[in-house]
């Protein structure tokens, strides 16, 4: 999977609010999708990003996107850990317990668990943006709200552009 590919669509189970869901990937068609993937359930790198997300949901929102967690433990193992810590978190968290979608988006470890993988992906499914890093390292959400801000101009952005300011 590279920026430019465009997402073949998957099935999954989730855990969203209080419930297990099932979805497809093509249920978002139409709209931006930040597909975000997190190392462990209960570790606290994880729940600051939880948190933060959770924070900056409705922006995201509003713009057009939805936001989707996604980590290889089981749906029982999101549900412990969103229903005692992590209530705030409204958004769908995928059980990639099989862990065909972490492999998919080549960020599979040799543990099971997942890389830091931040993705941006346009309504009509292409991988607009992606971001891989270590599980120690938190990501930025301010910075991938600028990113997808960015993208949705359509036009070229210059260094340290923010929303508001003219593009190229």
């Amino acid at each position: 999977m590279k920026v430019g590919d465009v997402i073949e669509d998957f099935d999954y189970e989730a855990y969203q609010n209080g419930n297990f869901i099932k979805g497809k990937f093509s249920d978002h068609d139409g709209k931006w999708v930040i597909l975000f993937f997190y190392f462990r359930d209960f570790s606290s790198v994880c729940q600051t990003e939880m948190k933060g997300l959770a924070h900056k949901m409705n922006e995201f929102e509003k713009e057009g996107a939805v936001i989707i967690g996604a980590s290889t433990d089981s749906k029982l193992s999101h549900k412990a850990w969103f229903e005692t810590y992590m209530t705030e978190v409204k958004f769908p968290v995928i059980a990639d317990s099989s862990q065909s979608i972490a492999d998919y988006f080549d960020i599979l470890l040799a543990d099971g668990g997942a890389l830091r993988g931040t993705f941006i992906i346009s309504p009509e499914g292409v991988l607009m943006y992606e971001v891989v890093s270590d599980i120690e390292v938190g990501r930025s959400v301010e910075e991938t709200f600028r990113v997808f801000k960015a993208l949705k101009t359509g036009k070229a952005c210059p260094l340290e552009w923010k929303p508001g300011q003219p593009t190229l």
